[in-house]
């Protein structure tokens, strides 16, 4: 399906932070079709390799502030998010929250993180 739509490479992402590094909250949109979720990987160890540096993930919201969340990944775990949106429930039923994730200010050390984005590559 991916392929026929013209996305035939993949995307699984190596990410290295050093001291400073940061990445601006975003979302992985690589083409027209989108897998709802993706994965990040913790490679090195919080508060050993590296201080700071915490995933975010921020929903916004319709009509209310938006939402944020901080967390940190330990080594060798794996956190599974949204692409794009998430289902949250309304006054009005059901509706999608636009989610964007992100990396904070890296203090120290080196952060590393193995990112994968699904899609059928073949």
């Amino acid at each position: 399906m991916c392929a026929r739509a013209g996305q035939v490479l993949p995307t699984p992402l190596l990410l290295r932070y050093g001291a400073g590094g940061w990445n601006a909250l975003h979302r992985d949109l690589y083409g027209d079709l989108v897998f709802p979720l993706q994965v990040v990987i913790g490679l090195d160890t919080p508060g050993v390799d590296y201080t700071g540096g915490e995933f975010l993930l921020v929903e916004q919201r319709a009509r209310a502030q938006s939402r944020g969340t901080a967390l940190t990944l330990p080594r060798g775990h794996a956190l599974v998010f949204t692409t794009r949106d998430r289902p949250i429930r309304s006054t009005r039923g059901w509706s999608a929250a636009a989610v964007r994730h992100g990396v904070s200010t890296v203090r120290s050390g080196q952060r590393r993180t193995l990112g994968l984005i699904f899609h059928d590559a073949a």
